[in-house]
């Protein structure tokens, strides 16, 4: 079975195939996933994080700088922000948690520095 960093690098993929590709987020799930069994705690994060991707994305854009949007940034960040909102929103674990692992995540996929906007932005939230 996997863990929840494991299940959130894997949601993070989703949510960056659906962004990028413009892919049915159900369909990237289901790539991504091994047999017909999709763990519920990745549905939730992937599925209901596009599901109000808009009501996150005005939340993200509020607390970023003002030079900034969430269409400027990179999709692999978009995504690591989208699914975290999604379990801030949803409380699947404690504030701490999802954003060390956003952080995680973005110290890992994304350039130098994104880790520091993403602590940022979800520190406000």
């Amino acid at each position: 079975m996997a863990s929840r960093h494991q299940l959130r690098e894997k949601g993070m993929t989703c949510l960056y195939q659906h962004l990028l590709l413009n892919k049915d987020i159900k369909l990237a799930l289901y790539d991504n996933c091994e047999g017909n069994e999709v763990d519920p705690f990745l549905y939730t994060i992937t599925v209901d994080a596009i599901t109000y991707k808009d009501v996150y994305i005005d939340k993200i854009n509020e607390r970023l700088n003002e030079e900034w949007t969430f269409a400027r940034l990179g999709f692999v960040e978009q995504a690591i922000l989208l699914m975290a909102c999604c379990e801030l929103d949803l409380e699947t674990a404690p504030k701490p948690i999802v954003i060390d692992e956003a952080i995680t995540l973005a110290k890992k996929y994304c350039d130098d520095e994104a880790y520091k906007l993403i602590n940022g932005v979800l520190d406000r939230l």
